[in-house]
């Protein structure tokens, strides 16, 4: 029965990609991302642990990250800003090495983040300006190419409000709809029917209150002072929707090695790195989803994105 957390109304009808699914033995994971490093930054850990638990686990980075700048001072030369395109590639490729990923590009330009009051308008040939139905056709060819049987991506307010992240929450959630429909991009594969989707969210108050605790408790510094002090009092709280909290301790360090991996973007001095690994693992060993589709039976909170798949795929 479909569950959908904004109130679809239960849906019986069942797709031929759906009764392969319940004979299929693998499990496979997607997440869809807006550009190279936010596969390392989001979600990370979860994905290196279900690759060591066996699974297949897939990474769709939609834009090639051409308008990132350069983050980290040392890597701030000029030949950096020239070959920006190519280190990006690079970079994506060690770090889905190191996370044990598969990866796709969909290949659309970076739109960049517009500064200035009023901000500029974005590239005429940008991602987020490009007519939806042409990444929307690439990302149903990719799904129906790997089959996933759990998809993650951004809620709809992208994580933070990049026009990237924002169409990536768009794309991912017309493939989604249309990934299973025959009658919907008939040249892009058969089709396939993945059983949950969840997204992923921006940054959590709690979770930097916590950190933020746990170091000065411990006498050392924190980076989070000022950012807590400035916080929006009338901001939630991402943890409000939170339904499913993924146990990753032990593949942070991998999770931070693919971050690095990114070296224009990542600053290996900077605040991503501020929390000992043994204090993330003590205080939040977690990575944290919102459950918005379902196909399976599950119990919130859950503690596996594949709850209920696991049970449907191999009885």
């Amino acid at each position: 029965m479909t569950w959908d957390r904004k109130g679809t109304e239960p849906n019986m009808a069942r797709t031929d990609g759906e009764r392969a699914d319940r004979v299929d033995a693998g499990l496979r994971l997607m997440a869809v991302h807006a550009h190279p490093d936010d596969e390392s930054s989001k979600g990370a850990a979860t994905m290196a642990r279900y690759v060591a638990e066996g699974h297949e686990v897939m990474v769709v980075t939609c834009t090639g990250g051409e308008a990132g700048s350069v983050l980290n001072p040392a890597m701030d030369r000029p030949e950096v800003h020239e070959n920006m395109t190519m280190l990006r590639r690079e970079e994506m490729a060690r770090a889905a090495k190191i996370l044990g990923v598969q990866h796709r590009w969909l290949g659309f330009i970076d739109s960049g983040l517009p500064e200035g009051d009023p901000p500029p308008p974005l590239p005429e040939d940008c991602f987020a300006n490009v007519p939806l139905e042409e990444p929307v056709a690439k990302l149903v060819r990719v799904m129906r190419e790997f089959r996933p049987h759990v998809v993650t991506t951004y809620d709809e307010n992208g994580g933070y409000p990049h026009p990237d992240h924002i169409r990536c929450h768009e794309v991912s959630m017309a493939a989604y709809d249309a990934v299973a429909d025959p009658e919907q991009y008939p040249d892009a594969g058969e089709p396939w029917q993945p059983l949950k989707l969840y997204y992923g969210h921006g940054f959590s108050r709690a979770k930097f209150e916590a950190f933020h605790e746990a170091l000065t408790s411990r006498g050392l510094s924190s980076p989070y002072e000022e950012w807590l002090k400035n916080w929006d009092p009338d901001r939630p709280d991402v943890m409000e929707r939170v339904t499913t909290r993924v146990p990753c301790a032990d593949y942070f360090e991998v999770r931070d090695d693919a971050l690095r991996a990114h070296a224009t973007q990542i600053d290996p001095n900077s605040r991503w790195f501020a929390v000992p690994l043994d204090v993330q693992r003590e205080v939040w060993p977690t990575e944290e989803y919102e459950l918005v589709r379902s196909l399976v039976d599950t119990t919130l909170p859950e503690d596996d994105l594949f709850a209920g798949v696991r049970e449907r795929v191999t009885t």
